[in-house]
């Protein structure tokens, strides 16, 4: 009896990216500047507005272009770190067990 082969298309295991970076991020991103420039009526505060918005849709980018989903794995590294051990390396050769 052969294994039956059930394909996976890419447009249904894609990561969720506006305008190539991280959805939740950029948006909220453009919306910090959106209000910014709105509140303040300024230009200084609209230029300093649009280079937020710009400088940080290029590091989304580039984030999403090492991984798509980094900014899970930033979260979950922050949830685990006070449990990590107390170890060097997993490779450790531990003088109590060599007895």
């Amino acid at each position: 009896m052969a294994l039956r082969l059930t394909p996976l298309h890419r447009s249904a295991n894609r990561p969720n990216l506006f305008l190539g970076g991280d959805r939740e991020l950029v948006m909220f991103t453009g919306v910090v500047a959106f209000a910014l420039v709105f509140a303040a009526q300024e230009w200084t505060a609209t230029l300093f507005g649009i280079s937020l918005w710009l400088l940080a849709l290029y590091l989304f980018r580039l984030m999403a272009k090492s991984d798509p989903l980094m900014r899970f794995v930033y979260l979950r590294n922050r949830v685990y770190q006070p449990y990590y051990p107390a170890r060097s390396t997993p490779f450790r050769i531990n003088m109590r067990e060599r007895r």
